[in-house]
């Protein structure tokens, strides 16, 4: 692994690089103890798209919550057969199958940052272990924590996160998409220009941003893997986050 110093210096001059060029060092310095996270929706397929070109057989991990909308498993599918991709699921850790059995049906809305702590947050952070590399689709244009984010990004357990598409904007994302042919999500033409799951998403209008239907109405914005939350490896210490105890429920 470069050294703190290196990494800074290189993120600074990544800036100036394409995409390509961020994934090409990435693969080249870490493979093959380095992966991809893509929600398989249509703003991540350019990302997929140059990754898999580089390097077929990366490991591409694929946030499987149980909470997708249906449209979303069938354009999963879809890809991982067109593209040969080598996806692994991610599942919520089996641990916590009593308590979801029991309160998962209201916990999107009840307390959707344990929700995505539990489905989104401790299996990636269970998948990346042992990983040096892990490689995101995040943009600084999609939110206000996204936009003081760097290209290289280390993390304190030494995983280094690598975001080669942080200076791309929507427009960016779209002259991609359209030149290169790529499938658009089930979903776009109904107005989901962000797909998450189905009781956290809604459609959004022309004027609002990408990602205003992801919580709506819920004072969030991220679920965690972006944000201080995935650095939370301990559940008490989480906690802080969430408003549901659930160790109290599960009593």
């Amino acid at each position: 692994m470069p050294s703190e110093a290196e990494i800074n210096r290189l993120s600074a001059e990544f800036e100036a690089k394409t995409p390509q060029e961020i994934l090409a060092w990435t693969i080249e310095t870490f493979w093959p103890d380095v992966a991809l996270s893509s929600s398989l929706q249509t703003q991540s397929i350019p990302l997929l798209h140059m990754t898999t070109h580089l390097k077929p057989d990366i490991r591409v991990f694929f946030l499987d919550t149980g909470f997708h909308f249906w449209e979303s498993l069938i354009f999963r599918e879809q890809m991982q057969m067109k593209w040969n991709l080598n996806v692994v699921d991610l599942y919520r850790d089996s641990r916590w199958d009593n308590f979801c059995h029991r309160y998962a049906r209201d916990l999107p809305l009840q307390d959707p940052n344990l929700c995505c702590y539990i489905h989104k947050v401790q299996p990636m952070q269970k998948a990346t272990e042992g990983l040096r590399a892990w490689i995101t689709g995040i943009r600084r244009d999609q939110t206000p924590e996204r936009a003081n984010a760097r290209i290289l990004e280390l993390q304190p357990d030494g995983l280094l996160k690598v975001n080669p598409l942080l200076n791309w904007t929507r427009r960016e994302v779209g002259a991609y998409i359209t030149a290169n042919d790529l499938p658009a999500h089930p979903l776009l033409e109904r107005g989901y220009r962000s797909v998450g799951c189905a009781p956290c998403t809604r459609p959004v209008t022309p004027d609002e941003s990408d990602r205003a239907g992801r919580w709506a109405g819920r004072g969030k914005t991220e679920c965690g893997l972006h944000t201080d939350m995935f650095q939370q490896k301990d559940l008490a210490k989480a906690q802080q986050s969430f408003i549901i105890n659930p160790f109290e429920m599960d009593s």
